[in-house]
């Protein structure tokens, strides 16, 4: 997908010209466009005007934004640096994106008072459902028109909306935890599943629903995930995905963690990435920073980036061919995962969660020796994954169990918010390190992997061949490494420079500070995206000048694709529904966050 010329987006008056359309489209309506640091174009729109200021985008203008990439809210009422923007008490904020163009805008409603409503978009995107509902439930803004506002990620019966800044961050900070016989049996008569609130009606005057509840706890679901199932015999007529067990209050504790303290919480989002989960964060810090790092920084970043997607998918692959019946993939490939995590941990010092990138760098150079270790696993994993395509992808059973289902067309996964594999499993070749690059991505030779049928088996393809390119990049990465610092000389580069430590009393006390508060980050927002390794996963910040984020946004890849479940899953059958959960590569931590 090649990229539309700057100079078509923006006009003369340095707005951009998609800008420009809108206010044309909509002369009486009153526009402030705000500027960011990530450049995208934002515009604050009137509650009243925002489902045709949506339409617009999606279906009016040329080129269309055709997907709703994210929809988060943010809570102002204590935010100090808000210069030019107008007055709100919470902004519900939408982030639309345009294949075509190569191109994202932001829109910005504002809204006040402590009950806050605007229309639902539902209708619009049907991805707007679960988004609505998490906006609801952390914010408590009402989306008129939403045919299940309810909870999504919290238990039914909490009180409060953990987002707004006025909820307690901590457990310190709320009376201690009990749970009388009273309360169990109300929390436990809450979870209790009822048909017709979910719009299903019986199927005959004498027949009654049939429900299977697949799940909280089943090995299908890698986690603890819980999908109502209607059904006729084994048929499925429709599903209820059930989330939110794994909610641990990511965003919340971005925003009372110090910006370089909040770097090991990003590695458990998506458990399986790594470092991976480190990169969107801190390139987002650095642009609200305007710290640039070195050539050396962003190999190594990359560097280990595709190790963790290598990491992954070999999680991904041995589970899906279990999910399927085949029980021995899974021991040789977590076998060759330990042989990755050792070089993991031999550079890092730790395996799954290393935390180690760092704002303006990594967290310490390469040891000696790291080269050799690459090489050797470059060498070695060719022929592991020739064995496996004989092994699973060339097998008649895992083919006929895969072939065919969960399958979806491009424009539905372009509706529905499908980045990644899966996206790429419906013929289309956008990646972001192709279209997007980042960290240095265009700086080196490798293929953007696609299928055809957007089915299980196709998801499958994608991600087999992404291992391939991931060793051709690291292999590129060894032959090419640069020399040089690991780290930005830049002041807000933490934690600073060892050696800026000892001079005088001043330059110890600066570093004190720099390594205890941490950075001071000028006031503004950025939202800052990467391929991840189950899609595109982004970080949208907010500084208000401080040590302290004031508003984190996670965009998971996980969580509108495990939205698509339904959609992909009615007319199939139950085990069908394994090998859909298991082609989705969904981690519930990323879902629930």
């Amino acid at each position: 997908m090649p990229q539309t010329d700057v100079e078509t987006q923006t006009g003369t008056d340095g707005e951009p010209a998609v800008l420009r359309e809108l206010r044309d489209r909509f002369p009486q309506t009153d526009f402030v466009s705000q500027a960011t640091r990530d450049g995208i174009p934002t515009l604050w729109v009137p509650r009243d005007d925002v489902l045709a200021v949506l339409c617009f985008f999606k279906t009016e203008v040329e080129q269309p934004y055709k997907t709703l990439y994210d929809l988060t809210a943010i809570d102002e009422r204590t935010r100090a640096h808000r210069e030019g923007q107008p007055p709100s008490d919470f902004t519900v904020v939408y982030h639309l994106l345009s294949y075509d163009r190569n191109a994202d805008v932001r829109i910005k409603v504002p809204l006040s008072g402590d009950t806050p409503s605007l229309p639902s978009a539902v209708d619009v995107w049907p991805a707007a459902d679960w988004y609505e509902r998490e906006v609801w439930d952390m914010f408590g803004v009402v989306f008129d028109g939403h045919p299940h506002l309810r909870r999504i990620l919290m238990p039914h019966t909490w009180q409060g909306h953990p987002l707004r800044k006025d909820h307690p961050a901590r457990a310190t900070e709320m009376p201690p935890f009990q749970l009388s016989d009273e309360q169990e049996e109300a929390e436990q008569k809450a979870m209790q599943f009822h048909p017709e609130d979910w719009g299903m009606t019986q199927q005959s005057e004498d027949a009654d629903f049939m429900f299977l509840n697949l799940g909280p706890q089943h090995p299908g679901t890698h986690g603890i995930l819980r999908i109502i199932l209607q059904l006729d015999g084994e048929r499925i007529v429709d599903a209820v995905p059930d989330i939110g067990f794994h909610h641990r209050g990511a965003e919340k504790m971005g925003e009372r963690q110090s910006w370089h303290t909040y770097i090991p919480y990003t590695d458990r989002v998506e458990y399986l990435g790594g470092v991976m989960n480190n990169l969107p964060y801190v390139l987002a810090v650095e642009k609200l920073g305007g710290i640039e790092v070195p050539d050396r920084v962003k190999v190594i970043r990359i560097m280990l980036c595709e190790l963790f997607r290598i990491i992954s998918h070999l999680v991904w692959y041995g589970t899906f061919a279990g999910d399927v019946g085949a029980l021995s993939p899974v021991f040789y490939m977590f076998t060759d995962r330990e042989r990755a995590l050792a070089i993991i941990e031999a550079i890092c010092g730790a395996r799954m969660h290393p935390g180690w990138f760092r704002i303006g760098g990594v967290a310490q150079d390469l040891p000696r020796g790291w080269d050799e270790m690459m090489r050797d696993f470059v060498a070695y994993m060719p022929a592991r994954l020739a064995e496996y395509d004989g092994l699973v992808m060339q097998n008649r059973i895992f083919k006929a169990r895969t072939q065919g289902v969960g399958a979806y067309t491009l424009d539905e996964a372009i509706e529905w918010g499908v980045t990644g594999p899966g996206l790429r499993a419906c013929g289309f070749k956008w990646d972001w390190r192709k279209t997007r690059p980042y960290s240095g991505y265009d700086q080196f030779d490798f293929e953007i992997p696609t299928a055809v049928n957007g089915d299980c088996y196709d998801r499958a393809v994608v991600r087999v061949e992404e291992m391939r390119q991931s060793l051709r990049i690291i292999q590129q990465c060894v032959d090419n490494m640069p020399a040089g610092p690991y780290k930005s000389d830049h002041p807000l580069a933490t934690p600073p420079l060892k050696e800026r430590t000892m001079h005088d009393i001043e330059t110890l006390i600066t570093h004190f500070l720099g390594v205890s508060w941490g950075p001071v980050i000028p006031p503004g927002e950025a939202s800052v995206g990467v391929e991840a390794t189950k899609g595109n996963n982004s970080y949208y910040l907010i500084s208000d000048g401080g040590t302290m984020s004031y508003r984190t946004r996670i965009r998971t890849p996980s969580f509108p694709h495990l939205q698509m479940v339904p959609l992909i899953s009615r007319e199939a059958m139950i085990p069908d529904l394994m090998a859909i959960l298991g082609s989705i590569d969904y981690v519930l931590s990323d879902v629930d966050r």
